[in-house]
């Protein structure tokens, strides 16, 4: 069997096996659909929307110092959406009806997770593209935090004002 038949036939299982879960896909870090088994929507954007919420559940917890992200619920009156990290490089979205019980879902989509996981970050062994700036240090003088050779090209443009910007002619005496 394929890659993508193994990890279609693993999301089509969970979603045979829990009868609250009406479609599951799989999506890489990027957004990017890995494989999915959602009949009745569109993967390609359900991948970049749970790409999108997880990075922002990451970074919740992350600031808050809450360690790192188990899952990301969105819920609206018509069910939810729940979002689990799978592996180094993917993740596990499940979408459920109205009255899921989150609770008895949870252990199971995490095992699932974790197998997914295991096999994306076989597949692809190296590290993510993009890897996370280094912090700033906040007590830095603005200098040390925001070198001139980072920002965009309209604040340190050369269009003969002598380094000032706004167009303010330079100071005299």
């Amino acid at each position: 069997m394929d890659a993508e038949g193994a990890m279609q036939g693993e999301l089509h299982r969970l979603r045979r096996h829990r009868p609250e879960v009406s479609g599951a896909v799989l999506a890489g870090v990027d957004g990017l659909l890995v494989a999915s088994d959602l009949p009745g929507f569109e993967p390609d954007h359900v991948a970049a929307l749970a790409a999108a919420s997880a990075g922002l559940g990451q970074r919740f917890t992350t600031t808050l110092g809450h360690g790192p992200l188990r899952e990301y619920v969105v819920r609206g009156t018509g069910g939810c959406v729940v979002t689990y990290p799978a592996g180094r490089q993917a993740l596990l979205s499940l979408v459920t009806v109205v009255d899921a019980e989150l609770t008895l879902l949870h252990d199971e989509a995490r095992a699932v997770a974790r197998r997914l996981g295991e096999f994306v970050d076989s597949l692809w062994p190296q590290p993510p593209l993009v890897e996370s700036p280094p912090r700033a240090d906040p007590q830095a003088p603005l200098a040390a935090r925001t070198p001139m050779s980072t920002l965009p090209g309209t604040y340190r443009s050369n269009n003969g004002n002598n380094g000032n910007y706004g167009g303010r002619p330079p100071r005299r005496g």
